[in-house]
């Protein structure tokens, strides 16, 4: 069976590790390549990136998507939507959510991955219907965490009552890279053994363990997975895709990916990531905090940001130990 590969590196990437502030300019002369390496998708779109393209960087979001679909055609572009909420910060009516997605359709946009920080299904039913109805892939989201209150039958339960409501796909959200290698092989093995679901599998290397989780989520029978080109890989970013290819190879999960394209692709990054240094996180390593803090992957550098811009940079420690 062999794994299909979602990269991340022009969205979840920079806005894990260098606060959401990669430019198209600093996209496009690359597209190419990454157009024809075969990936399952390309994540280039949602999450934070709407609001820093206005925020930050001067740039129009809807030209963006439109220049990234003209410049990559053949791979599906993919993009994190949060549910009710859209790429905002409070809920929408159900019509401005079946109007966005209506327009990212139309500009360009394939496959729409739905959340909600909450895991309240309520949340993402008008986008996940939305997508449906507008001929694009819609994939529903667990938003994984750990408390008493989270067991595998809370996850179990909201896999059915998103097929309920409608999804192409599922993917197990670790944003904060918390999911256990034993955990995630449990997860995968349960929800593949009672649901007829495309499964994938998004994990932060934050916390070091995203790289077992994968492999152990792709035994129990995970169809797809996200990874992050290496030069812009780990820390609170992703697991990196070269190293995952170079895994799988030979295997009956091997990707098709060719190892000197993405390196010529690491190469470009590795350059391109020097412009943004100043946005860069402090994380060397792994940070072990964030098994307790939990704080997303994509939330862990502009949280430093903000605390730079208020002269507050050593604070660090002391707003994780604040945290529930």
């Amino acid at each position: 069976m062999t794994i299909a590969i979602t990269d991340v590196v022009l969205r979840d990437a920079h806005q894990s590790l260098f606060a959401t502030r990669l430019r198209l300019d600093d996209m496009l002369p690359i597209a190419a390549q990454l157009d024809d390496v075969g990936y399952g998708s390309l994540e280039c779109w949602g999450g934070a990136t709407f609001d820093a393209c206005i925020r930050f960087l001067g740039e129009d979001p809807w030209v963006r998507l439109r220049e990234l679909k003209k410049a990559m055609p053949k791979t599906p572009l993919q993009m994190l939507l949060r549910g009710q909420n859209l790429l905002g910060y409070r809920h929408y009516a159900d019509d401005v959510v079946e109007r966005f997605v209506e327009r990212a359709v139309k500009n360009g946009m394939d496959v729409f991955r739905v959340f909600d920080a909450m895991n309240d299904p309520r949340n993402m039913k008008a986008a996940l219907q939305a997508v449906r109805s507008h001929g694009a892939h819609a994939q529903g989201t667990l938003s994984y965490t750990t408390s008493p209150a989270h067991t595998l039958q809370t996850w179990l339960d909201l896999t059915e009552q998103l097929l309920e409501t409608g999804v192409d796909s599922i993917a197990i959200k670790d944003m904060s890279g918390i999911l256990t290698p034993m955990a995630a092989f449990e997860l995968v093995s349960e929800i593949k053994k009672r649901f007829e679901v495309r499964l994938h599998l998004h994990c932060h290397a934050t916390t070091g363990m995203a790289e077992m989780a994968l492999l152990k989520a792709i035994e129990a029978g995970v169809d797809g997975v996200d990874t992050a080109i290496s030069s812009m890989s780990a820390t609170y970013g992703h697991p990196a895709t070269e190293a995952l290819v170079a895994t799988l190879a030979g295997t009956k999960y091997d990707t098709g990916l060719d190892i000197l394209k993405l390196e010529n692709i690491a190469a470009y990054f590795r350059e391109v990531r020097k412009k943004y240094h100043q946005f860069e996180g402090q994380l060397k390593g792994y940070d072990s905090r964030i098994l307790v803090a939990q704080v997303p992957g994509g939330m862990l550098t502009n949280l430093e940001s903000q605390l730079k811009q208020q002269n507050a940079a050593d604070k660090l420690d002391q707003v994780l130990a604040e945290i529930p």
